[in-house]
């Protein structure tokens, strides 16, 4: 569940981070979170099944559009929208984020890593390995950074850790989002609680996931909707980061603990 926290692109160059999000009525279905085991297998499958039908897209777009609960000084929650839009294929990841508070662009293209700051003019590269996988496993451990949405393409790993983590799992019931039938599902999972609605059918696509904080007395939450294009036709070029004039070159500080 790590990246699901920075679903609304709170990433940082070496500079200065950002702040860092509605969703359906419980139906009644939501009692069965009081069973005898707190964790229904069939939301862990769902999961799993989620995962393994994002990994096996050749490519695709998606955009998440997301709200995120930001909270003041004095204990109020102000809310501040964003639009991110992700292209992928295999090798390449391509990231667009835009809100109010900040821009950002990521692009992997099998061969480097770059973030760019479009409004700062900062952009930093490192080289990185030649799969996605492998990609995003080196990213986090050299610097620390998750990109966002990508623990959605976890579930079906061998690393059972997040499901391990899981003290609550269950079907919430059914609920159109942006036109698809879906499954209403909530998870509790250390501090947070958070909500998936995967859509029904051949294409077990996430549509929508809600993250509340619990840590926080004021229960400040990230929503975003997401569409999706499966299988689109992407060029190398859309992946790969050219500096424009005025563009200036940092470095990206390694992860705590790292060794780098």
């Amino acid at each position: 569940m790590r990246s699901l926290l920075v679903l609304g692109g709170v990433l940082a160059l070496a500079v200065t981070p950002a702040a860092q999000a509605q969703g359906q009525s419980a139906a009644p279905a939501a009692s069965t979170a009081a069973s005898e085991d707190p964790v229904d297998p069939q939301a862990v499958e769902a999961l799993k099944r989620m995962s393994t039908f994002l990994t096996s897209m050749g490519t695709f777009k998606l955009t998440s559009t997301a709200a995120i609960d930001v909270v003041t000084a004095d204990n109020q929650k102000v809310q501040m929208d964003s639009v991110t839009v992700y292209q992928v294929k295999k090798p390449g990841i391509a990231i667009s984020y835009n809100s109010d508070m900040k821009q950002r662009q990521y692009l992997y293209d099998g061969k480097q890593f770059t973030i760019f700051a479009p409004a700062m003019g900062y952009y930093a590269t490192i080289p990185a390995p030649a799969t996605n996988r492998e990609f995003l496993k080196e990213l986090h451990e050299r610097t620390g950074i998750e990109l966002p949405l990508e623990d959605l393409f976890r579930w079906a790993d061998e690393d059972q850790s997040d499901i391990v983590a899981l003290t609550s799992a269950f079907n919430v019931g059914t609920a159109t989002i942006d036109g698809a039938r879906t499954d209403h599902w909530a998870f509790r999972s250390n501090d947070f609680d958070w909500e998936l609605w995967i859509e029904q059918g051949d294409r077990p696509l996430p549509r929508k996931i809600v993250i509340t904080d619990r840590t926080d007395p004021t229960l400040p939450s990230f929503t975003a909707r997401l569409n999706w294009e499966v299988n689109p036709t992407l060029n190398d070029a859309d992946f790969t980061y050219v500096p424009g004039p005025g563009a200036i070159a940092i470095q990206i500080a390694s992860a705590a603990g790292a060794g780098q």
